[in-house]
């Protein structure tokens, strides 16, 4: 078999007999983290814009638009509940891959279950797992840079993989929905330099056309049918190195599920470790009218993604990524946090005096996806000289979220995009999603808060 079909292979015949119980906990975990993140994006600058334009590409009521009671079809409920899932950088994310694997993959499965009805509980798992297995599996294979934005471009053969494990796809038609999501795959770093929503925007492309290329191949058109590894399959055309093994060498064995990552804070992933070394430095005595000035020295990767220099007019997406503006709120706040990317704080030209004093540099020589060690050095006014070291990203599997802290954050993001919701709405959705393997109709949760 090419390892395109051993990895078809893979997807089609894994059932949830065969997860280990931490994959199928950390399946559990982030379906609430997602479902929460992505009712929390109900109420963003340009949701009402995204869900107006996806209303106009046609009317049925297929599924659920994440924290309304707006139904639209099935591709494009995925659409929108994608990019209301991204677009506060608060989604969970694959380190190694780079790769925002459930934004994609909860989209697109949760209108896929709307709109087929009655998927149980033991299928959903099972098709998370095997989703986050190819699409971080893609990432991890890939030790290059990025050039092209990876959770969309990986996100889709994912979500690809698992619609047609919830679908029962033979593994021809798996092969040609996959050639189908190739013929889509799409969505560049651009819009991360330039902080612009088309950068959620890409995600929820990526959703939507995944459940397109499903009903392509189900409705029998052949596909291109070596889609990944192929002389103009996607690793040959979207990354630059690749090493297969890396990434599917212990399939089976290992599950990616079980590797993701929660965000803390709704910011960039790059800015997370920076933002808990403040915190601490706070603690110790660090504040904005003693701070000279403030150096977080990082792996490339971190002054890649988050060391761009703060602008006027700062925008939301270009705040969100910036860690000089995420430091100055938390020395005057004490953290990051859903309130802190209104217009009133994006304007207050005293924060943003303080984030000129805030810096990302280079230091090191690792790989091109390295978070730590990640150094934060406070210079004080008075000639004091403070450090702080994170050696484990906030939130990952290093550092876990405790129980409590995963809870307190999907409410927070609940009460956020619903406001005067009631606690024990929000109660009654954990305690079903604890016992996720028992429900009949999984997509019902979509609908659950509103």
């Amino acid at each position: 078999m090419t390892p395109t079909e051993t990895l078809a292979h893979h997807v089609l015949k894994t059932s949830y007999e065969d997860l280990p119980a931490d994959a199928v906990l950390a399946a559990k975990i982030f379906f609430l983290d997602t479902l929460g993140v992505g009712i929390a994006g109900a109420r963003t600058e340009y949701t009402e814009l995204v869900r107006s334009v996806a209303s106009a590409w046609g009317q049925c009521d297929d599924a659920t638009v994440l924290g309304s009671s707006l139904r639209l079809p099935a591709p494009s409920a995925a659409f929108v509940n994608a990019y209301q899932i991204h677009c506060q950088e608060f989604d969970c994310v694959h380190e190694a891959a780079v790769v925002h694997q459930m934004a994609t993959l909860f989209s697109g499965l949760m209108a896929e279950m709307e709109r087929g009805g009655g998927v149980r509980g033991r299928a959903a798992i099972t098709a998370l797992a095997v989703g986050v297995d190819v699409s971080a599996g893609l990432g991890v294979a890939a030790p290059s840079a990025l050039k092209f934005f990876r959770p969309a471009t990986a996100g889709i053969f994912g979500t690809t993989a698992a619609i047609a494990s919830l679908r029962q796809f033979t593994p021809g038609q798996l092969l040609n929905a996959w050639g189908y999501a190739l013929a889509q795959a799409g969505g560049t770093m651009q819009a991360h330099v330039e902080g612009k929503p088309a950068l959620p925007i890409q995600i929820g492309h990526a959703a939507r056309n995944a459940i397109v290329a499903c009903d392509l191949a189900e409705a029998g058109l052949p596909g291109p049918e070596d889609s990944l590894t192929g002389p103009f399959g996607y690793l040959t055309l979207f990354e630059d190195e690749v090493d297969w093994e890396k990434g599917f060498g212990a399939l089976g064995d290992v599950w990616r599920i079980a590797q993701v990552s929660h965000k803390p804070y709704p910011t960039g992933r790059a800015a997370q470790g920076g933002i808990v070394a403040l915190q601490t430095l706070r603690e110790r005595g660090v504040t904005a009218e003693t701070l000279d000035r403030l150096v977080l020295t990082a792996p490339p990767l971190i002054h890649r993604l988050v060391g761009r220099r703060p602008v006027r007019p700062l925008t939301v997406n270009y705040a969100r990524l910036c860690f000089a503006y995420l430091g100055a709120t938390v020395l005057e706040t004490g953290s990051v946090g859903l309130g802190e990317f209104t217009e009133a704080a994006l304007g207050d030209e005293g924060r943003l005096s303080l984030s000129d004093r805030i810096f990302v540099e280079e230091a090191g020589t690792g790989t091109p996806f390295d978070f730590v060690p990640q150094t934060l050095t406070a210079y004080l006014k008075g000639g004091t000289v403070l450090t702080e070291t994170v050696t484990a990203m906030p939130g990952g599997p290093g550092a876990p979220l405790s129980r409590d802290a995963h809870l307190e954050k999907f409410s927070a993001c609940v009460r956020h995009g619903v406001p005067g919701v009631r606690d024990e709405d929000i109660t009654h959705v954990i305690d079903r999603v604890d016992d996720l393997e028992l429900e009949d109709n999984v997509g019902a949760f979509a609908a659950l808060l509103r």
